[in-house]
């Protein structure tokens, strides 16, 4: 399968994240650029999950219907052409990173999905419905792993 290069100017591969995109900062959804979406693509979904969650695997954004020939989103903002659904706080868009207090660094995981038809998902989904519904169409994927610790 094809990769997507998914990246950040907040933050590298596997390192911390800032507090500003923090929940209990300015929970501010990071800048992403992405690259390499193959030619046949008719959507991309975004889901940024917390697999270190106490509670399991923790969706903290989920965005679908992204315009495939899109490169990137900057810091706040949805990316075009996406909708952004309910994530695990109960709240629509960006959630950001909250883990326990004293817990070791979770690491949050963006995903960046190709898919070869458009796909179809409740309006506040869980990170195990996303994975289920995307598989099924994935024609590539990037991922990009942030870290936090409170």
């Amino acid at each position: 399968m094809a990769g997507i290069d998914i990246r950040s100017s907040a933050f590298n591969d596997h390192s911390f994240i800032a507090r500003h995109y923090a929940y209990e900062g300015e929970n501010v959804s990071p800048p992403l650029e992405w690259s390499g979406v193959p030619d046949d693509t008719t959507e991309l979904v975004l889901l940024c999950e917390d697999p270190d969650a106490p509670s399991g695997t923790f969706a903290h954004w989920i965005v679908v219907g992204i315009d495939p020939h899109s490169h990137g989103v900057e810091a706040g903002q949805v990316p075009p052409g996406g909708t952004e659904l309910v994530n695990g706080y109960g709240e629509r868009g960006w959630g950001g990173p909250h883990p326990p207090p004293g817990d070791e660094a979770h690491h949050y995981v963006f995903r960046l999905y190709a898919l070869s038809q458009p796909c179809v998902l409740p309006d506040a989904p869980n990170a195990r419905q996303v994975h289920e519904t995307v598989e099924q169409r994935e024609v590539a994927d990037g991922t990009l792993v942030a870290l936090y610790q409170r």
